[in-house]
């Protein structure tokens, strides 16, 4: 070996915590093993100290050969650690916001309602955005620094809106005529909002991404490690929810919002300190340019070319050529969307350098490119159906909480009345409970009977998910029924400022839709994630990422056109408006069984949709839970 190999060799081995792109470790145990190791030293999985510099010459990408567990200043448990402080704080105040909006800032509540599905709708469509620009120039890394800072000075300012007479209304109590807020007051509050966006926009499609890259996929623990860590991820995401629909929320409705909003103000705070704590030690992955500019260049040159004549198996004769240094696995030649073919047909007109790559890449592109392409138009249908699915999900946040504040909140006997944003954490409690038992239990049992890694393939998870929200809409609107039948036939306990009678039903009625839609969440949000992110070529996953919060925001915005076109559409009919201030007036349960029949309808677009799907097959690795043979579609 050479001098300057051997300083090549040192140089990869000093920057290896920095610049590799993985981390083999075992995912399966990860969520509980990494929280009770204590060791004060880094050590292998056998106890030996770490060594110095082990990278493996072996694969395309460098790995270590060990694992160095140090529960303090582990990648994955760093990571793990800021997701959770992250979402305390984030949550902590968006989800008791739409009883914020209707309270302190004297809003309507199909107002607040509709702005609060804007803002998630905008906040989640922000994803795609941060995606392209930590995919294409800064790196995973890079995005989260500064989209963490970005969100905690948005939850400081709304905090700011609650400490400061003068950035809120005044209080409007039990009167029925309120004064609303200034153009001051709510420019303010807007400010703090798009702060939360301009955070969310990196940190949500990057941070399970950037958990994601501590793992090597082409190892057999790897493989599992990341099955396991999409369950994991979601646990702790909604352990936070669970705290921050409880305390967080209570200490808001019931103590101070001043207090209730600084609380997660300094959460978040704390997981900006968390983050920058394991700086030294993640595993980062370059930003390689935009991933986009490929996916253009074959739309460009198979239009360019739209004219020529494809022969049957000309896809032999295709143009080949992978760069040396994309981290992309190579993929088989599949015999979807052909009419992209076309940009990988070599003409005499077609030019190609010495090292084998095109002359003019915007008109004569590579098999690998193409594949590429067609797997992002593989999942489209696919996303497009789970954006409609969630409108379901969207309901519990917003008209779900307005039933529990008119019906009976008191706990027992006694006086204590349970917030009514704080009911969303039965749908949190029922996705945290099931996931554990789902990823311990019911994998093995379902890898045993179908020999499939994951028990089941993605796309029939998310099925599953799909079939549930329809059940769930149809278990609310009974209950729904249920509740304004009570309030109009029975003493009521009194009246909601601005709403109407209080039902003496017990709002507890509503925890079978929340856990109903718990499991919803549990099968089709984690279903999606994975999909997305084992489906996307290596080199856009955070675009993968961003692509399930831009199917929420589709659906937030979806959802907001619904609840304008049935209160437009209703408000002047013999029936009455179907979504009226006081719930006991309206019909509600109307609402969500026309959500339970899109929601059909959805099922059968998705079952033809999977049918139709062909899952990605790489010529290096191929995931036993969803492939068969190559370039064959396979069932859901």
């Amino acid at each position: 070996m050479g001098k300057e190999e051997l300083k090549e060799k040192k140089k990869v081995t000093d920057d290896a915590a920095a610049e590799t792109n993985g981390t083999e470790i075992n995912g399966r145990a990860m969520g509980v093993l990494l929280l009770l190791q204590m060791s004060l030293s880094p050590t292998t999985e056998d106890g030996e100290p770490c060594p110095s510099s082990s990278v493996s010459t072996n694969t395309r990408i460098p790995f270590p050969d060990q694992i160095c567990r140090n529960p303090s200043f582990s990648p994955v448990f760093c990571s793990r650690r800021n997701e959770t402080f992250e979402k305390l704080g984030a949550i902590g105040t968006l989800a008791n916001l739409l009883i914020y909006l209707t309270k302190v800032f004297n809003l309507k509540s199909i107002t607040a309602a509709n702005i609060l599905n804007i803002f998630n709708g905008t906040t989640n469509f922000a994803t795609l955005l941060g995606a392209f620009l930590c995919d294409t120039y800064f790196g995973r890394f890079k995005t989260l620094a500064f989209c963490t800072i970005a969100s905690y000075m948005g939850l400081q300012a709304i905090q700011l809106t609650a400490a400061i007479k003068s950035l809120h209304p005044p209080h409007c109590g039990n009167s029925s005529t309120c004064v609303g807020p200034t153009k001051g007051q709510m420019a303010f509050l807007i400010m703090g909002f798009g702060m939360l966006i301009t955070g969310a926009a990196g940190i949500r499609p990057c941070n399970l991404a950037f958990g994601a890259d501590q793992f090597n996929p082409e190892t057999e623990s790897g493989k599992r490690g990341i099955n396991s860590f999409f369950n994991w991820y979601f646990f702790t995401f909604t352990f936070a929810q669970m705290v921050s629909l409880t305390l967080i929320v209570y200490i808001q409705s019931n103590v101070s919002w001043a207090i209730g909003l600084a609380i997660p103000a300094i959460l978040m705070l704390v997981s900006c300190a968390i983050f920058f704590s394991g700086s030294k030690i993640y595993v980062r992955v370059k930003a390689t340019g935009s991933p986009m500019t490929s996916v253009v260049q074959v739309i460009v040159a198979a239009i360019r070319k739209a004219r020529l004549t494809r022969h049957e198996q000309s896809w032999q004769s295709l143009y080949s050529y992978i760069p040396a240094k994309s981290i992309n696995s190579k993929l088989p030649y599949t015999d979807q969307f052909r009419f992209l073919d076309k940009a990988a047909i070599v003409t005499p007109q077609d030019q190609i350098n010495v090292e084998g790559s095109p002359v003019n890449p915007w008109r004569l592109c590579s098999m690998q490119q193409v594949e590429e392409v067609k797997c992002l138009m593989r999942v489209i249908p696919i996303w497009a159906s789970a954006m409609i699915y969630y409108i379901a999900i969207v309901q519990q946040n917003t008209y779900a909480i307005f039933q529990a504040t008119q019906a009976n909140r008191r706990l027992g006997t006694t006086n204590f009345k349970i917030p009514a944003a704080s009911y969303v954490v039965f749908l949190m409690l029922s996705l945290t409970i099931f996931i554990p038992i789902y990823d311990r239990v019911l994998v093995p049992f379902l890898r045993r009977l179908t020999g499939k890694e994951g028990g089941i393939t993605v796309l029939q998870r998310m099925g599953i998910g799909l079939s549930l929200a329809i059940l769930t809409m149809l278990v609310s609107g009974f209950v729904e029924s249920r509740r304004r039948h009570i309030a109009l036939t029975r003493p009521t306990l009194g009246m909601e400022p601005r709403r109407g009678e209080i039902s003496s039903m017990s709002a507890l009625w509503l925890v079978p839709q929340f856990a109903l839609a718990g499991l919803t969440e549990a099968f089709a949000n984690i279903g999606q994630v994975e999909f997305y992110y084992k489906q996307f070529p290596e080199n856009m996953r955070s675009i993968a990422g961003s692509l399930y919060y831009c199917g929420m925001a589709g659906a937030n915005y979806l959802s907001s056109l619904l609840i304008t076109i049935v209160h437009n559409k209703t408000g002047n009919g013999k029936g009455g408006n179907w979504l009226q201030e006081d719930l006991n007036k309206g019909k509600l349960d109307y609402y969500y069984y026309l959500i339970a029949a899109i929601g059909m309808v959805n099922l059968g677009y998705f079952l033809v949709c999977a049918r139709w799907y062909q899952y990605k097959v790489t010529a290096e690795v191929k995931d036993d839970s969803e492939t068969e043979q190559p370039g064959k579609c396979m069932t859901p």
